[in-house]
């Protein structure tokens, strides 16, 4: 992971106002403390329409998130290798900010992305904690959504469901990466991905 990255996830403490935030105050990156039962019972209070809501609200966290560590970036002008290793680069930011462990693999036509232990787990008993694999989706497409990569996907694997992680695929629209960015089948991590480049 780059120093920059590093010194923007250290954890800081405003004492006069009570809050936390990441790296540098300028950013305004101010940290809010959510329980997975707190999701939970926002989704609750949605009500009927909590599926669509839940991703926008996950889709607008990925957003920020993004934006406050790339500020006014314009992603259309860089390479499709740069934007793949900034998103597996913020898949490992997200992992350390206890998400779980997250891994990403940019297949020809798709991107898998694998969470192990994500926050969904820990309400495992809660018919309603399948939420919060809604809220993970929309954070993933907030993150493609910035990078200006053109994807539509959806869940397609569930540790709720007795599986051994979530699984999400996103399908490109309108084409296929280069041969050359296509991740073998492995299960590296992250950060032994981007030890390679």
């Amino acid at each position: 992971m780059s120093k920059r990255l590093k010194k923007d996830l250290q954890i800081m403490i405003d004492e006069k106002e009570g809050q936390l935030f990441f790296g540098d105050k300028k950013k305004d990156m101010k940290l809010l403390m959510l329980r997975p039962l707190d999701i939970i019972e926002f989704s609750e209070f949605a009500g009927t329409n909590a599926d669509d809501i839940l991703i926008w609200v996950g889709k607008s966290l990925g957003r920020v998130f993004m934006q406050k560590f790339f500020v006014s970036k314009d992603w259309e002008s860089e390479s499709m290798a740069t934007r793949k290793e900034v998103f597996l680069v913020s898949l490992e930011a997200l992992e350390l900010m206890g998400y779980g462990h997250i891994l990403g693999k940019f297949k020809k036509d798709h991107i898998i992305i694998d969470v192990k232990d994500s926050l969904a787990c820990e309400e495992s008993n809660n018919i309603m904690a399948k939420n919060i694999c809604l809220l993970y989706q929309g954070i993933f497409n907030g993150l493609f959504d910035i990078l200006k990569m053109d994807v539509d996907g959806e869940e397609i694997g569930c540790a709720l469901l007795d599986e051994e992680k979530c699984t999400y695929r996103f399908n490109y629209i309108g084409g296929e990466i280069d041969a050359g960015l296509i991740d073998e089948e492995s299960e590296e991590n992250v950060s032994d991905f981007l030890s390679t480049l």
